[in-house]
């Protein structure tokens, strides 16, 4: 039997996006909405970036990890949303193959990145908790720099494994991708060759981040509620208790969607619910992480008001 590249067909330059609705007036409304959300999410992760490399007692890891949470929340963002925004303006709106490849590896890596970022930073909070004499020798720079590049070249890992498979595909319409970006779930769709191999590798490689991330965070938190547990102050209790929430709610939204769009089975809810899932884990999520931990975080609202101080009084 020939191959789907040998027969006369037409391989495929560019793919149509077509997004969130076809409503004209819902697609202002969702412009505006998401207009609204992509500036507060560039705005505020960037203020936290900014706050902790000028602040000089917040140059502890837990706020280096914070900052670059705040970069990745930049570019997680970025990588979908101003191409959402221009869908909502145009009648039809195309991104070329090689565009569709770039996007997919940067959402890709920067959502990867994120979660394994994410276990760090519970790893953190359990050597602060669980060992706090220990905690200058056990989270020095060296080992603090270490952690990051190892999350960031998980992240370029589970990225580079996406894209190649993606470029191994073969294309030759139709070219309509049913979703508001290259998400690798309806391009397989799309794809005229044999899928099974390069539908697998991905699932293998972001399913091995996703568990091991997860399993790290539940590992540092059982140990972190055992020592909460056994604390005879209520007010040690409390500040424990303070140090986590916000680190366990941004973990509670973004491995929580994850896991409805990627875990359940595909059967349970539609392409629009997943659409739906993946607006708030791609576009909302990245707004909400600075307003959880500044809101939530003394030292944070401290030194932002004396920087405040400092521009006013200057």
């Amino acid at each position: 039997m020939d191959s789907p590249e040998n027969r006369n067909y037409t391989t495929i330059t560019e793919f149509i996006l077509l997004g969130l609705t076809d409503d004209p007036i819902l697609r202002i409304i969702l412009f505006m909405i998401i207009l609204c959300i992509y500036l507060v999410t560039i705005s505020g992760n960037l203020s936290t970036i900014i706050l902790i490399r000028v602040s000089s007692q917040l140059h502890h890891p837990m706020y280096i990890f914070l900052s670059h949470l705040a970069f990745l929340d930049i570019g997680y963002s970025s990588s979908v949303t101003p191409n959402m925004l221009v869908n909502f303006l145009v009648e039809k709106n195309t991104i070329s193959y090689v565009g569709c490849g770039i996007q997919l590896g940067s959402a890709v890596f920067f959502g990867s990145t994120e979660g394994l970022l994410l276990a760090v930073m519970a790893y953190d909070r359990f050597v602060a908790i669980c060992n706090p004499l220990l905690y200058a020798n056990k989270m020095s720079t060296q080992v603090y720099v270490q952690l990051l590049i190892v999350a960031y070249i998980g992240g370029i890992f589970d990225a580079v494994s996406f894209n190649i498979s993606f470029f191994s595909l073969f294309f030759c319409g139709p070219n309509e991708v049913n979703h508001f970006f290259c998400d690798f779930t309806p391009l397989i769709k799309l794809s005229c060759s044999d899928a099974s191999i390069p539908a697998v590798v991905p699932s293998i490689t972001a399913g091995s981040i996703v568990v091991v991330s997860v399993f790290i965070i539940a590992i540092s938190y059982v140990y972190i509620l055992i020592t909460i547990l056994k604390m005879r102050s209520t007010e040690g209790r409390q500040k424990a208790f303070s140090t986590c929430t916000s680190h366990l709610t941004a973990v509670t939204l973004f491995f929580g969607t994850i896991t409805f769009i990627y875990v359940m089975p595909k059967s349970s809810y539609s392409t629009d619910q997943n659409k739906v899932v993946s607006v708030f884990y791609m576009v909302v999520i990245p707004m909400l992480n600075p307003l959880i931990y500044s809101l939530r975080n003394n030292e944070i609202k401290g030194a932002l008001k004396r920087q405040l101080a400092r521009k006013i009084f200057s």
